[in-house]
């Protein structure tokens, strides 16, 4: 019996791959970019299974393209907005992705953004790295204190949960927006709810965790970055369309704030010509929140199994779209 055909945009860490090869005949795309939009609307033709990533934009157009056979897709991802779900939905295809599995991993990597913002670590590496250290300054590269500042949490889901923790540790005040956490459920975690103004004008470091949806898109703008205190450092750990790239530069570049740090971008990759590229506060790294052997490696063997389970016409164990199976 022949096996059913799948398409992998990328090259996946290898365990999850094996799974996928041992239930599927798979043509992995081996090249660094990923596919273009033209590629993947060839490729996918008749095939039964898609494995994507965030950069594949996977639309009722290309599902049309793929044809009938075409019964899951899995993203090896927990954010899931570059997929049509709806028309997903609508032709019976199951969509899966990766969540949980990045909570702790990328809670780090925000917290670390926030110590290297605070102290200017990039600043002074590149400091040394350019031979311009002579001696010990009093004044050298002075950075903020971390030790019982306030940190202002926008979205108090698992991963804001998880920055809280971390920061409880440095003995931070904690403040969280989110319209779906009470006072209640921010105490729980360490938090106090607020306001998001009230928020943004108390925070000595803010960092961001909501999913990008038309109520998130660029929501800190130049008002919000204007509330902010001089001295504010800004976190995104979430999607670059949270914030607005432009209002982000001239707050930089006027002292609104002090500091940004970002793993995200927008657009992504940040273009080389961008003038956030050009400013010394504003720390970037290329989207490396879930950079872990141990979560990358996991978020491809849950990949496999929601692809797997579809291919059988089984209930996917992560679905983005659960509404396909009403």
């Amino acid at each position: 019996m022949d096996m059913p055909k799948v398409f992998v945009s990328r090259i996946i860490p290898d365990k999850g791959l094996d799974m996928i090869n041992e239930v599927a005949e798979a043509e992995v795309w081996q090249d660094e970019m990923p596919p273009s939009y033209e590629v993947l609307l060839e490729k996918v033709s008749g095939v039964d299974g898609l494995v994507c990533l965030l950069t594949d934009k996977i639309d009722d157009q290309l599902m049309m393209a793929a044809g009938d056979k075409l019964k899951v897709i899995s993203q090896m991802a927990v954010g899931f907005d570059n997929i049509d779900t709806t028309a997903a939905s609508n032709r019976g295809i199951g969509v899966g992705h990766t969540p949980g599995v990045l909570t702790n991993t990328t809670a780090h990597i925000a917290f670390a953004l926030l110590m290297a913002a605070s102290r200017r670590d990039a600043e002074g590496a590149r400091y040394v790295h350019e031979r311009r250290w002579k001696t010990w300054g009093p004044k050298l590269l002075m950075g903020h204190d971390v030790y019982g500042a306030t940190l202002g949490i926008v979205g108090g889901g698992r991963i804001g949960q998880a920055v809280a923790q971390r920061a409880s540790g440095f003995a931070m005040r904690i403040l969280c927006y989110d319209p779906f956490v009470d006072e209640a459920a921010a105490r729980a975690f360490g938090a106090e709810a607020t306001s998001l103004e009230n928020l943004l004008t108390e925070s000595d470091f803010v960092s961001l965790h909501v999913p990008l949806m038309p109520d998130t898109r660029h929501m800190i703008g130049a008002n919000e970055l204007k509330t902010m205190k001089s001295t504010c450092v800004l976190i995104n750990t979430a999607r670059g369309p949270v914030v607005d790239p432009l209002a982000l530069y001239q707050a930089l570049n006027d002292g609104e704030i002090s500091y940004a740090a970002l793993d995200v971008t927008d657009p992504e990759p940040i273009p080389s010509e961008d003038p956030l590229l050009t400013l010394d506060n504003c720390l970037i790294v290329p989207h490396i929140a879930s950079s872990s052997i141990a979560s990358r490696t996991k978020m491809s063997t849950m990949v496999a199994e929601n692809l797997a389970a579809g291919l059988k016409g089984e209930r996917l164990p992560n679905c983005a779209n659960p509404e396909v199976y009403e």
